[in-house]
């Protein structure tokens, strides 16, 4: 069968785009015919992670958009809703399939998968190609080189990507030639039923007011827009974009690489091309590049540690025995937590499916380690239900981060839920724009309104404790309590802590680190013991 040419399934799981797309190019060489199939398998996708109204608007926006991209090539995406199995079995039969190519992935669910459908391969007599697209490396190689393991610290795992060397480049464009080459099935009559449902179709409201619409057509649209504004990018430094600016700061594109409507690889190598040009640029980790890099590590670690997205079963995070408090739980979620900057950032998150990765900072301390002591389980499935650009490794190795349970190993360092966002934005706009019930409010008071007197209250027109909620703990209590838990869950599990520590002082909190020494060159020994950010 390798001399003759297939009849071929392209299976699109994430990977949602034409460029960059080293699997389609593969599948459209050695075919005489491919069908662009994305199976709409609900069952799977809602056991395998918990996906909100914003997260399917993008999706289905971006199975939209790769339909008209492949119609202006000749060709269509055809969409099926159903058990992946039996849909693939019915239609590698009713197609004559002699081949399917589908992306490689490092979840555990989309793995699975893949042995499924290599089963099924088996058993009905057609080949399985699959080849890594959402990542800048062959994940494998990466752990080969490290003797079969992941590494566990960025400085290492920086360490085996030096004796790579660098990725691979993107590959070549896709054109109408290759899709005509390959009847098309469009040509064969077969667009009606297979067309992307609509949110209504799927029992999913209509309304998104989120600013971030999903596809490549607009991911590379917005790239463009970054990539214009060299300058910006060469001395693009991550701490020292703000996390309450009213429009973001940092690109924006993680809801696009997140889903595969932009390659990463394309990016890093549009980057390497504006840091030859400039030169003083910022240098990884804080870098853009350097960004892309972290994204790389956490896929790493997650592809080969167990039970990654948990506590109990991880090898490499903390055991630790966080309350069991829904109640908290709750008025996090809700943005009742009677913090108005905390509060505002969970209202962009509900309202947009983003906020700034030092927001996302704060939201977690506060959740986890902070104040409230609530297991970054449960946060992560919060973010992971409404971030558009939520993510598998990124999301579970963050949580992991910033709760001090892996990777992060400075936890006197504990977020203030009033000072850190007063810092940025002592006018409070961002406060004002996400929680207009405290529009009226005076800055002095605007992120600690329980403070104001009765009067200015009454003339801002919302009195605490029945307008907006007071506070639900005393953060200065709450922090010092738990940084001696903290401290005594590091000292018993010594070991565990030390696994993915790195010798090197935390690269993205440097910068922060930095201010706040500026801003209180006089701190006591006391003060040193709990640093509030």
């Amino acid at each position: 069968m390798s001399n003759m040419l297939h009849r071929t399934i392209h299976l699109f799981r994430k990977g949602l785009r034409l460029h960059d797309n080293p699997t389609l190019l593969a599948a459209l060489e050695s075919s005489e015919v491919v069908y662009p199939v994305y199976i709409l398998d609900r069952k799977f996708l809602m056991s395998a992670m918990h996906i909100g109204t914003l997260r399917w608007h993008f999706l289905l926006q971006s199975l939209e958009d790769l339909h008209r991209s492949l119609t202006k090539l000749g060709s269509c995406l055809l969409v099926i809703q159903g058990e992946y199995e039996s849909v693939l079995r019915d239609h590698v039969e009713k197609w004559n399939i002699t081949q399917v190519t589908l992306d490689a992935e490092i979840e555990p669910f989309y793995k699975e998968m893949e042995q499924a459908i290599q089963a099924l391969g088996g058993e009905m007599g057609f080949d399985v190609l699959s080849s890594m697209g959402h990542t800048l490396y062959d994940i494998r190689r990466i752990l080969d080189k490290n003797g079969g393991t992941p590494p566990l610290t960025y400085k290492r795992f920086l360490h085996i990507l030096s004796v790579l060397g660098d990725p691979n480049a993107p590959v070549r464009n896709l054109t109408a030639e290759d899709f005509q080459r390959c009847k098309p099935p469009s040509a064969l009559g077969l667009v009606e039923g297979y067309q992307v449902p609509r949110p209504e179709d799927l029992g999913i409201p209509q309304q998104s007011q989120s600013p971030w619409r999903g596809g490549e057509s607009e991911g590379l649209q917005r790239l463009e827009q970054h990539l214009k504004n060299q300058g910006w990018v060469a001395s693009f430094t991550k701490p020292k974009t703000i996390p309450n600016s009213l429009l973001p700061s940092t690109t924006g594109l993680s809801p696009y690489f997140s889903l595969g409507c932009l390659s990463v690889r394309s990016f890093f190598y549009r980057l390497s091309n504006i840091y030859a040009q400039s030169k003083n640029h910022s240098l990884p980790p804080v870098s853009l590049q350097g960004q892309l890099l972290w994204r790389e590590f956490f896929y790493t670690v997650a592809s080969a540690t167990p039970n990654f997205t948990k506590m109990v079963g991880n090898p490499i995070c903390l055991q630790i025995n966080w309350y069991q408090n829904a109640e908290g739980l709750h008025k996090w979620r809700m943005a009742q937590t009677g913090f108005p900057w905390i509060d505002a950032i969970m209202t962009q998150l509900h309202r947009e499916g983003w906020i700034h990765h030092l927001a996302r900072h704060a939201v977690a301390c506060f959740l986890t380690r902070g104040d409230l002591w609530i297991s970054w389980e449960e946060g992560m499935k919060v973010f992971e239900e409404m971030l558009l650009d939520a993510d598998y490794s990124i999301n579970a190795g963050n949580w992991m981060w910033l709760s001090a349970s892996a990777f992060f190993h400075q936890y006197t360092r504990i977020f203030c839920p009033v000072r850190f966002g007063k810092r940025t934005d002592p006018e409070g706009q961002y406060i004002r724009k996400y929680l207009p019930v405290l529009t009226n409010f005076p800055s002095k008071y605007i992120y600690e309104p329980w403070t104001a007197p009765e009067e200015a209250q009454k003339q801002a027109g919302c009195i605490i404790g029945q307008d907006y909620p007071f506070p639900m703990v005393n953060h200065k209590e709450a922090s010092a309590r738990n940084l001696q838990l903290m401290k005594q869950v590091r000292e018993e599990q010594y070991g565990t802590a030390q696994l993915t520590r790195d010798d090197m002082d935390d690269p993205m909190e440097m910068g922060l680190k930095h201010e706040l020494s500026e801003e209180n060159p006089k701190k006591g020994k006391r003060a040193r013991n709990r640093e509030q950010t």
